[in-house]
């Protein structure tokens, strides 16, 4: 899997270079409608290298939520967002990149993540631990919720899960030292991974952020669950990911 791995890195540094030349850090869009012709524009250049690169590795399908719906069906997928943060691209904000996970029966198998502010190369095998630009990554060593930093993302979604949401929050405020909601998903989980946050959830997950980034959390020591406490997949309602002393605590407080 080495030589998939390798491949994987090369086409997230070119499909993230393409990206970086439409750039701008002072871009403000002035409405939604400008928001998606950029955000568009940039996600089409990015998965056609993503694409061109990754096409010739066989048995392995490509995943389109608008084709095939949110759920991944069992076998082999390319599971790829082109400009994951396309919404911070657009506003002249560093947190973005390409994410490529490769997904196996429902299981994140191998994952790159590459954001170009910072030349940032992520990277986690299953059961081979989870590497920025080489380093190991290993989460927080944290055992007690009032001193964790929890991060959630929540965007995009429905009234009732706003509601479960708004309540949750609420709930794991009152517990932990601080609680922020940020977007895209796989930048928390990037952040967990290499100790700097500690618990991350989210209602119906952004698969492609949640894949990747999931597992580079569980290769760098966290337990990556669902809100109920079972096993978490990619085609899993909710995802919980901790630290090993803190996923319980923070599990009682959200379930």
């Amino acid at each position: 899997m080495t030589d998939v791995l390798n491949t994987m890195v090369q086409a997230a540094s070119e499909a993230a270079q393409a990206l970086l030349a439409l750039y701008d850090p002072a871009s403000r869009p002035p409405d939604r409608e400008a928001m998606y012709a950029l955000g568009t524009k940039l996600e089409a250049t990015s998965t056609s290298v993503v694409r061109s690169a990754l096409d010739g590795v066989d048995g392995v399908g490509w995943w389109d939520e608008d084709e095939s719906g949110r759920e991944v069906p069992p076998g082999r997928w390319w599971v790829v967002d082109g400009a994951e943060g396309a919404v911070n691209h657009v506003h002249g904000l560093p947190e973005w990149g390409v994410t490529i996970t490769l997904v196996t029966d429902g299981q994140p198998e191998l994952a790159v993540i590459h954001q170009p502010i910072g030349d940032l190369t992520y990277t986690a095998s299953r059961g081979q631990g989870a590497y920025l630009n080489g380093s190991p990554l290993h989460v927080s060593a944290k055992t007690d919720l009032s001193a964790a930093a929890v991060t959630a993302s929540q965007a995009g979604s429905s009234p009732e899960v706003y509601e479960r949401f708004a309540g949750a929050f609420a709930a794991m405020a009152s517990k932990a030292l601080l609680v922020r909601n940020t977007i895209p998903t796989v930048f928390p989980l990037l952040g967990l991974a290499a100790g700097q946050y500690d618990v991350f959830w989210q209602y119906q997950p952004d698969l492609p952020g949640a894949a990747s980034g999931s597992l580079l959390a569980l290769e760098a020591g966290a337990v990556v669950s669902d809100l109920s406490g079972g096993a978490w997949d990619v085609n899993s309602a909710d995802i919980l990911v901790a630290a090993p002393g803190l996923h319980a605590a923070a599990l009682e407080v959200l379930a």
